[in-house]
């Protein structure tokens, strides 16, 4: 890309209906190569959990390494847009796409991830804490106080800002050569003035990963024997979370293609975003 074009950072700014033609669109990409993406996903979780059981350093390396894998799933949907189906090779492709710009990114997730977690000790004097640190495990009383939600809410809003500003900034560190701020600022400015459809996504996200499986898990315990319950439940949940996740993948680069590159033709002859490696 040249100079010119990586100062001009545009973006458009879309209807509400867009937060639900991303996972749309997404989806419609997944479901064209379920094997290799479900197969693309498996190999990149193995990598995460390997990695975080790593005694002492592995829970930090873990998620600093997010945003470097997820230019793999963006480099395989950029190559399927263009006929390439997705490939295991994709995953690794962040690890040669500015790596310097896309390292500090998990350095923010890290730090910001972990000062809302913090902060809930301000409104429930530490217990969503000691429940994330094993010191008390979890129960109905516990999670039903108020001040528990309460923190949990304070949380989910002190971390908003940061997932905000990392929605978009690996995509722009891969596909337009930014360093690390202005990716993040310049996400952050998007997402903000894209807040429509991005809560129609979240919705989406909340009813499609929370409240369609709790109502499953709920029938399922209603209507199986007790003992076969939760075999029936893992076989009916495991491969509905899969490509759950997968999509939500495939969404990010849908998501940034929508508001970085509006007129563009999906891998067209047109198209002028750069290859992610």
């Amino acid at each position: 890309m040249s100079a010119s074009a990586a100062a001009t950072l545009t973006f458009a700014r879309r209807n509400a209906s867009h937060g639900a033609h991303w996972l749309r669109d997404a989806f419609a990409m997944l479901w064209a190569h379920r094997v290799r993406w479900l197969l693309l996903l498996l190999v990149y979780y193995v990598i995460l959990v390997s990695i975080d059981v790593v005694p002492w350093v592995g829970a930090f390396v873990a998620p600093l390494l997010k945003p470097v894998f997820a230019v793999g799933f963006l480099a395989a949907a950029w190559s399927q847009e263009r006929g390439e189906p997705p490939a295991i090779a994709h995953l690794f492709r962040g690890f040669r796409a500015n790596l310097a710009a896309l390292l500090p990114l998990g350095v923010v997730l890290v730090a910001g991830m972990t000062g809302a977690v913090v902060a809930t000790s301000w409104v429930d004097g530490g217990k969503v804490l000691e429940v994330l640190s094993g010191t008390t495990r979890p129960d109905e009383a516990l999670l039903r106080r108020g001040d528990v939600q309460g923190a949990m809410l304070f949380g989910a809003l002190c971390a908003l800002p940061v997932l905000l500003a990392l929605w978009f900034a690996p995509a722009l560190v891969v596909f337009q050569n930014c360093g690390a701020v202005r990716a993040l600022g310049t996400s952050l400015r998007a997402a903000m003035a894209n807040w429509r459809p991005i809560l129609v996504y979240g919705l989406l996200l909340f009813f499609y990963g929370v409240v369609l499986p709790a109502a499953a898990a709920a029938l399922i315990a209603a209507l199986a024997p007790r003992d076969a319950g939760y075999t029936i439940l893992m076989f009916a949940l495991l491969p509905y979370l899969a490509f759950f996740v997968a999509t939500l993948h495939i969404s990010d680069y849908v998501s940034y293609r929508d508001i970085f590159h509006p007129d563009e033709r999906p891998g067209g002859p047109e198209t002028e975003t750069d290859s992610p490696g």
